[in-house]
């Protein structure tokens, strides 16, 4: 059986059960407080773990794949191999001072760095051939400088809301373009059965994402104006076309991107096609 990790709180939780559940997985927790859901009919076990425990466990081989954000794996130099970016949980991890303070990583050198994350910002350093001093915390990283612990900042950044009320600002380029991923180890060998669940997995997963990106529309046209709507409709590989039962009319199904997608309606009303529908997908294999 397949085990995957997933978030047990945060804001990673809620997404990633949400995409499993999109891809057939049974993954809700009948008691909250459990931290084990089996899913037999696909033969898989979800596991419930802190992200930053499931970005060390994939590496130490503990379990077979799971889902965390980029920047934890990064942070734990886990043995672990990037299977798929998820689209949420998007952060980036940068440098942050007082405003005036330091405008570049190099007017950083010396000075006392907070952060949770030691070894991204010695990467950071060393990449930028300066010295800091680095002041190790488990949270509240933004009012390290406040309260006189360092004269800087290296933290997860989702807005910047955080920083601007602590009254600071990023230095720098960013450090590391983070979201949530589905990780596994890299030294971790799969029987043939669970390497096919996770291959099956991915494809699942991939589907869904696919999915939430577009929207398909049918609609009808005269033939006459089928290469005006073709252009607009082109569909990913290519629009379904077939003919009604109406001379010199015809029936157009494609694919395109959610957020075009009225735009798109408009335009084809425009040129003449009529009967435009736009429906949800649910998932796909593409």
């Amino acid at each position: 059986m397949l085990r995957v990790a997933v978030p047990n709180k945060g804001s990673l939780h809620g997404p990633a059960t949400e995409l499993l559940t999109d891809a057939g997985y049974r993954v809700q927790q009948g008691d909250r407080t459990a931290l084990f859901v089996t899913d037999t009919a696909n033969g898989v076990q979800v596991v419930f773990l802190r992200p930053i425990d499931i970005a060390r466990n994939i590496g130490a081989g503990v379990l077979d794949v799971g889902i965390t954000g980029r920047d934890l794996v990064a942070a734990t130099s886990t043995a672990a191999t990037e299977l798929l970016p998820l689209g949420f949980g998007a952060s980036r991890f940068c440098f942050a001072a007082p405003p005036g303070s330091a405008r570049s990583l190099a007017d950083l050198h010396g000075k006392r760095i907070a952060t949770s994350f030691a070894s991204l910002v010695e990467k950071a350093a060393a990449h930028a051939g300066i010295d800091v001093v680095v002041v190790e915390l488990d949270g509240a990283v933004e009012t390290a400088v406040e309260l006189g612990l360092a004269d800087a900042i290296a933290d997860v950044v989702e807005t910047g809301a955080s920083l601007h009320s602590a009254g600071l600002t990023t230095v720098g380029d960013v450090v590391l373009e983070s979201e949530a991923i589905l990780v596994c180890g890299t030294n971790r060998i799969l029987s043939d059965d669970r390497e096919h669940a996770v291959e099956i997995l991915v494809r699942r997963l991939r589907g869904v994402l696919i999915a939430r990106e577009y929207m398909m529309i049918d609609y009808n046209c005269p033939t006459s104006v089928l290469p005006a709507a073709k252009a607009l409709t082109p569909g990913i590989e290519a629009p379904t076309i077939a003919p009604l039962d109406e001379d010199g009319w015809i029936a157009v199904r494609a694919m395109v991107r959610r957020e075009q997608a009225q735009s798109l309606m408009d335009q084809l009303w425009s040129v003449g096609a009529r009967a435009i529908l736009a429906m949800s997908v649910e998932a796909s294999r593409l």
